[in-house]
């Protein structure tokens, strides 16, 4: 069998995703082709998504994977979407199917394998989660699923946070989560901090908060996979913190997405290892 599959997204030129997806294929004796649309390199932005589905329909397309700045905006284009993704407001796996978009988001369930791995007892009493965008919308619903007591949630966009807010309090205890407006004055109590920007990626240097407010005791979890080490996971080692690279959730959440392009069942332990 054949398949074509694809990542839709900017400053994609790096992506580990081509290598996952082909990798696992050969292993289980399937053609699949893995393309990256950067919409960066092309001059192009996410207005652009309705023709870029459109054209991959076309051309035979079995799905595609959407990323930064995409999760949310491809929503409206969507026939069906699934439940956990209605719920997480937003999709990072598109599937073509009889003449369907079908839209899913695998983000919160390779994020809650990757904690659950990860972080083995780790407090989840209380956590700051740093971006509310498509990939932070999917790991704070993962949080919460994982039984994550309180959630502080904080964006640049104090409306993208208080609007990510109350989308998850519509399926979880609202007395549980909220919308801040200070990051740091809140970190020094917290059990964990989960990043989802793009702060720390390749192309986009820094740190989203200041090292000096992380502590021994605290947990790090990055979503951030190019670099693995990033800027925040080095200083957060340097101070003793436990820490999650996002190698784990990248791989995880490419399994369940190769399931629904493909149909067949990868071996996530496999996919794993060859990956770290």
């Amino acid at each position: 069998m054949r398949f074509l599959v694809g990542l839709i997204g900017t400053g994609i030129a790096s992506s580990g995703s081509p290598a996952i997806h082909e990798r696992e294929a050969r292993q289980l004796g399937i053609h699949l082709h893995y393309q990256l649309v950067d919409l960066k390199s092309n001059g192009l932005s996410a207005s652009r998504l309705p023709a870029l589905l459109d054209a991959a329909e076309l051309m035979g397309f079995a799905g595609v994977n959407v990323t930064h700045p995409c999760k949310q905006a491809v929503m409206p284009l969507m026939h069906e979407v699934s439940p956990d993704a209605e719920a997480i407001g937003a999709v990072n796996t598109v599937v073509f199917r009889s003449g369907k978009r079908i839209g899913h988001n695998t983000d919160w369930s390779g994020f809650s394998e990757s904690l659950r791995r990860g972080l083995p007892g780790a407090s989840l009493e209380s956590v700051l989660l740093i971006g509310a965008g498509g990939g932070g919308s999917a790991i704070g619903y993962a949080a919460l699923h994982s039984g994550v007591q309180r959630l502080l949630i904080f964006d640049q966009d104090n409306t993208r946070a208080d609007g990510l807010a109350r989308r998850l309090s519509l399926h979880f205890d609202p007395s549980r989560i909220s919308a801040i407006t200070d990051p740091a004055a809140v970190v020094q109590s917290v059990s964990g901090l989960m990043h989802a920007t793009p702060v720390g990626m390749m192309g986009h240097p820094g740190i989203a908060i200041e090292p000096k407010f992380l502590r021994p005791d605290m947990w790090v979890a990055d979503i951030v996979y190019f670099p693995l080490e990033t800027e925040l996971l080095r200083a957060a080692r340097q101070r003793g913190c436990q820490t999650l690279d996002g190698g784990s959730m990248a791989v995880f959440q490419a399994a369940e997405a190769f399931h629904l392009f493909t149909g067949f069942e990868p071996d996530r332990e496999r996919m794993l290892a060859q990956f770290l």
